[in-house]
């Protein structure tokens, strides 16, 4: 699918991976590209993306209150205590991704962050955020690219910070999510609603 907008139920253009299965409508016109802020929300994201590594997004979406469930809420304070009980607790949690690496990662990442200052990690991902005219509007997913200098540059922050599992692709797909930005298509109707 490298094509342009395509017209959805109600006639509205949208990228075509937004109208790939009704669990991706709501997310696509809704959440995706809408600017994130908050340390236990972009923790949440950072998280999610790193499970998905390897999957596709549709997997972690259809889980994500399992995962939200299973790691409190993504509230970094609490899941910097969980301990090896919850960790074996997560292994065998069939409501979300049981990767030893991820999940290890995740609450590796939870005691560095409960170390930060409040708002570090919202500023240290925003400031990240490239300018909105420096790049023109996509028109087809085959101008939408995984990795740019500025997510190579997040991901390098990221790590030298101690986060794992946030290599550059995966910070691609987090400053998408999350607003840093807009990869919506040029005549998609949730671009104007969306972030950056």
């Amino acid at each position: 699918m490298s094509g342009g907008a395509i017209p959805g139920p109600d006639g509205g253009l949208r990228c075509p991976w937004g109208l790939s299965t009704e669990d991706y409508v709501a997310y696509h016109d809704e959440e995706w590209g809408r600017p994130v802020h908050g340390d236990d929300a972009l923790f949440e994201r950072v998280s999610l993306e790193a499970f998905q590594s390897g999957l596709s997004w549709i997997t972690i979406l259809r889980r994500r209150e399992g995962f939200r469930a299973a790691f409190s809420g993504f509230k970094i304070a609490a899941v910097a205590e969980f301990g090896d009980a919850d960790r074996e607790r997560l292994l065998a949690d069939a409501g979300i991704i049981r990767n030893r690496a991820k999940v290890d990662a995740t609450l590796s990442n939870a005691r560095v962050l409960a170390d930060w200052s409040a708002g570090e990690l919202d500023e240290l991902i925003w400031s990240f955020a490239p300018d909105p005219a420096g790049r023109p509007a996509p028109r087809t997913l085959a101008d939408v690219p995984a990795v740019t200098d500025a997510s190579t540059a997040l991901s390098k922050a990221l790590k030298k910070r101690g986060l794992r599992f946030v290599g550059p692709t995966t910070a691609y797909a987090l400053m998408q999510a999350c607003g840093l930005v807009n990869d919506h298509l040029a005549d998609c109707v949730a671009r104007e609603a969306g972030g950056a």
